[in-house]
C-alpha cells in the first residue's frame, strides 16, 4: 500500500500520488497517460496532473489497482 509520507516530491498536490516503491514498470503511464509521467533520471513515475474528468479518474483508479507494487496512493492532499 502506498504511503503518502514516502511520495515523490514531483507529485502535484491532490488525491493521487506515487511513492518510493515504484519500479518504473510503465503501467500507470500507459493506463493514464494524461496523469502520470516518468522521472527520467530517477527511473520512476509520478503524478503530474490530477484527474479532472470522469475518464481520467477511472484511468487513475485502474492504474492504482493494476500497480504491481502498490506504489500509487489515492489518499493524498485533497
Amino acid at each position: 500500500m502506498a504511503d503518502k509520507a514516502n511520495k515523490y516530491p514531483e507529485n502535484v498536490p491532490g488525491k493521487y500520488y506515487v511513492d518510493n516503491q515504484c519500479i518504473d514498470c510503465d503501467l500507470c503511464r500507459e493506463t493514464a497517460p494524461n496523469n502520470f509521467r516518468r522521472n527520467e533520471e530517477g527511473g520512476y513515475s509520478y503524478v503530474y496532473k490530477q484527474p479532472t474528468t470522469p475518464e481520467e479518474e477511472a484511468q487513475c483508479k485502474d492504474a492504482k489497482e493494476g500497480c504491481p507494487v502498490e506504489a500509487i496512493g489515492d489518499d493524498g492532499d485533497q
